[in-house]
């Protein structure tokens, strides 16, 4: 028995007085309003209506019971209204994870813009460098780049970003420009990861992947730091494309090695359904779309 199901059957039929009527206005049959009658009153223990074959009346336990019912299932019907209504216009706080740079250069912007078309969202951008768990910590929406995990997650694809190596102008003029993956050997290379311990390069050469290790002059778990030391002549560095952007526009540091570059990382929204998606983060998906080029490389 669906109990509110249940609930709205008792209410019909004492505001009708009738189980007819009541089966009419519901959809269903007089025996099936019997049954949700029957079933109501065995869960509570207790009689709620006095019937004759000529009225329906209220026992004074039914009574009592109507005036609860009619208060929830006008409280369920104002959640529902709510709810639509959230649904179709961006309402209430939003929570945004992204990674700490690419949410600082081009989440950022999406928020700002984001907050100025839809007034009545408050926000929350969480820049954090780490993998996150959406539904425990309360996040209605994050920012992905690469391969995802298999998980019960809803992603959007909404952009690539390739991994570039780039070295300063100064430093390929002095020690050369790499023509192959194999000729980073020898020279000076500054490794750049989450885990800065690993040294491994990939590229694609002849349809086939290849990995070489190297020997780097620095190791950091900072995209800036390895940029910074790459612009001031350090050697090689792998970064993706996004982190160099800047350096690479003003001619600080120059792209090598394109023809050989792996395959592009996907970027995704991800978030945690996609039945009863909110207002909220459907637009926010929508704006990302609309004003953001987030093809890097």
């Amino acid at each position: 028995m669906d109990r509110l199901d249940a609930m709205q059957a008792f209410v019909t039929v004492a505001d009708l007085k009738g189980f007819a009527p009541a089966a009419r206005k519901l959809g269903l049959s007089p025996s099936g309003v019997t049954r949700l009658i029957a079933a109501l009153e065995e869960r509570l223990g207790a009689r709620l209506l006095q019937r004759t074959t000529r009225s329906v009346t209220l026992t004074d336990a039914g009574t009592r019971y109507l005036e609860r019912a009619r208060r929830i299932l006008a409280d369920v019907e104002e959640a529902e209204i709510a709810a639509e209504g959230e649904r179709a216009r961006p309402s209430g706080r939003l929570v945004i994870s992204a990674p700490v740079g690419f949410g600082r250069l081009h989440v950022s912007p999406v928020m700002n813009a984001y907050l100025k078309r839809h007034r009545e969202v408050s926000a929350e951008l969480r820049l954090e460098d780490r993998m996150i768990n959406l539904v425990e910590e309360g996040v209605d929406l994050a920012v992905r780049i690469g391969h995802l995990a298999d998980s019960s997650l809803v992603a959007r694809h909404v952009g690539d970003m390739r991994r570039i190596v780039v070295a300063s102008p100064g430093y390929l003029k002095s020690r050369g420009e790499p023509r192959r993956p194999q000729d980073i050997a020898a020279h000076d290379t500054i490794q750049f990861g989450a885990n800065s311990a690993s040294t491994d390069w990939n590229f694609v050469e002849g349809g086939n992947e290849i990995r070489l290790n190297y020997a780097p002059r620095l190791s950091t778990n900072s995209a800036d730091a390895a940029i910074q030391y790459a612009e001031a002549g350090g050697g090689l560095t792998r970064v993706l494309a996004y982190q160099a952007a800047e350096a690479i526009k003003r001619d600080r540091l120059k792209v090598v090695l394109t023809k050989f570059g792996p395959p592009p990382l996907p970027i995704h929204i991800v978030y945690p359904t996609s039945r009863l998606l909110s207002a909220k983060v459907r637009t926010f998906i929508d704006l990302v779309i609309e004003i953001s080029d987030w093809q890097f490389g």
